[in-house]
């Protein structure tokens, strides 16, 4: 899961970059590298596979492509205690550093306009690739001394079709080869071209490894718009695999997508497994609405596992307490299922409520 984790917060850079930085030739600003620009000449495989089988020492080699969703910025996790416009100041050799992605409307404070082209970045080591990054151009990048070699020219079909080689089959809950994996699913995902919504579905057919399915399904919802969302309706009517459509329910959770909260209710109420159906509750309790209330109460009264009941009352407790509390209330005083009463009642007894409270000194003065 941690390869999925979106951070909402945005890191400051270490130097400001002019705002009509972006296009797709340009390269960031890169420190204590030894830079060499050139021009793509031949395919883009064969230019990254050349470079790597020579690569003895560890280096580093990227390109910028058009990204997807232009109000994002991937930025990495290493602030080094100064704030300014822009994005972060990433240490490419730094172990523990991580990716942050945020919106212009998350951060608030930027005042540069959203980033229009994202940075893939490649390192080779001991002549194969040991590690795939992306980062905004935005951001300053910091090669720790290394040589960095910056292709221009760089199609983004053909950059998803070298990302594919190194995702393709991959079991993403194994620890063999998992940066380049991850990072290479990263990447397809924030591509702006049609090839990176046609890589996602092959990546979420029945015959890939679960693990592969479930970190596809968040992208598709976090990142894909419409093409992603269609992609996660299918996969919520099809995958054969109850986890992978319990992944599905989170991954609508984080859609923009018209229909999503829809499709989280036809879960909820219709997936033949309880599991799928207590995910979906408990993601539509974030979304909270109307809609997503009617889906969960219709669940405590309407499902026949005691389970999912259970599962929904917890939902319950997820909501704003001036939603849920009220309905807590409701089913621990009208269920008829004695489990599903007594969940309610420790829900309340564990939301602090006055009006929790005043339920229980009725109960129990009566």
């Amino acid at each position: 899961m941690r390869a999925i984790i979106v951070s909402l917060m945005i890191l400051a850079a270490a130097a400001t970059v002019p705002a009509a930085q972006g296009q797709s030739g340009d390269a960031p600003q890169a420190e204590n590298a030894r830079v060499e620009k050139k021009a793509l000449a031949g395919p883009l495989a064969a230019e990254v596979k050349a470079w790597a089988t020579k690569a003895e020492g560890p280096q580093w080699l990227g390109y910028a492509v058009p990204q997807m969703g232009r109000e994002r910025m991937m930025c990495c996790g290493d602030y080094d205690g100064s704030w300014r416009n822009g994005c972060g100041h990433c240490r490419l050799e730094d172990r523990d550093s991580g990716t942050n992605m945020t919106s212009r409307d998350e951060a608030g404070t930027t005042k540069l306009e959203a980033p229009r082209s994202i940075a893939v970045l490649f390192r080779a080591e001991n002549r194969h690739v040991t590690k795939i990054r992306v980062v905004s151009l935005e951001c300053s990048l910091d090669a720790g001394g290394l040589p960095f070699v910056w292709l221009s020219g760089v199609k983004a079909a053909e950059s998803v079709e070298l990302l594919e080689t190194f995702v393709q089959g991959t079991d993403l809950d194994a620890h063999d080869d998992d940066h380049t994996s991850h990072g290479a699913l990263t990447s397809i995902a924030l591509h702006a071209d049609p090839a990176a919504d046609q890589a996602l579905e092959s990546f979420t057919r029945s015959g890939e490894p679960e693990s592969l399915r479930k970190q596809t399904a968040f992208w598709l919802g976090a990142v894909r718009e419409k093409a992603g969302f269609v992609r996660l309706q299918k996969m919520a009517k099809g995958d054969p695999s109850s986890e992978v459509r319990a992944q599905v329910t989170f991954a609508l959770s984080v859609s923009h997508e018209l229909g999503a909260v829809e499709e989280m209710i036809r879960m909820a109420h219709d997936d033949q497994s309880s599991h799928v159906r207590g995910q979906a509750l408990f993601w539509l309790a974030h979304k909270a609405g109307q809609k997503a209330v009617g889906a969960i109460t219709g669940a405590i009264e309407n499902d026949p596992d005691t389970d999912v009941k259970k599962k929904a009352v917890f939902a319950l407790s997820q909501l704003p307490k001036d939603e849920g509390v009220p309905k807590l209330i409701e089913v621990a005083k009208t269920n008829h299922n004695r489990e599903v009463r007594k969940q309610a009642m420790f829900w309340l007894g564990q939301s602090h409520d006055p009006r929790a409270l005043a339920f229980f000194e009725k109960i129990l003065t009566q």
